[in-house]
């Protein structure tokens, strides 16, 4: 076997285990295209080629930059300025050359992350009516319903919350495109994985 065929398997098993190394460690707060099966998975199988980001028609997938470490280059969403559009064909996952994005026959089957709310900063917890997350939900009554309540202290006006079903949400981050709220900060973001690992550990 010749030296520089050991050398460049040694590299590619090299980078391919600081991937995974990186993964684990739970680090990554990158939203992933639709057919990533968990980041350890995603980032041992992705070889940065872009076609994913090619074959994309809304343009919402890009290459994460350079402060994202070993996952600079990868394909990442930023639900609030371009949301996953969840589209019939999934073309990201169809030219996926490596199975880092696996088949999805349904958009209910997709796993990108979930919703989490912060009601103190959104207006409908407030009392104000805003129903924008839940009517730009492409899974509505499914993945974001609203729950008609009282306020407490008011027997007269009532709350319209939106309520986020953990099981259902795939974390496309539409409802974080179009939340009308913007200072000091939307309340609405999608949390992946390595996220919700990390909250519910502290």
């Amino acid at each position: 076997m010749k030296v520089s065929s050991v050398i460049a398997g040694a590299s590619a098993a090299i980078v391919a285990f600081q991937a995974v190394a990186y993964a684990t460690r739970g680090e990554s707060s990158l939203l992933r295209p639709p057919g990533a099966q968990g980041e350890s998975d995603f980032m041992a199988r992705c070889i940065k080629c872009g076609k994913c980001i090619e074959a994309c028609p809304y343009q919402a997938l890009g290459p994460a930059g350079d402060d994202a470490g070993m996952a600079v280059g990868t394909p990442c969403i930023d639900a609030r300025s371009q949301a996953c559009r969840l589209c019939e064909d999934f073309p990201c996952v169809d030219v996926c050359p490596t199975d880092a994005l696996r088949d999805v026959s349904a958009r209910s089957d997709v796993r990108m992350g979930v919703a989490v709310i912060d009601e103190e900063g959104c207006i409908a917890f407030q009392g104000m009516r805003c129903e924008v997350c839940y009517r730009a939900c492409p899974l509505i009554d499914e993945a974001i319903l609203i729950d008609y309540r009282m306020r407490e202290g008011d027997a007269i006006h009532t709350l319209f919350a939106p309520v986020i079903d953990e099981d259902a949400c795939v974390g496309c981050g539409l409802c974080v495109e179009r939340c009308v709220v913007s200072e000091p900060t939307v309340p609405i973001r999608i949390a992946t994985d390595a996220q919700r690992t990390r909250e519910r550990g502290q």
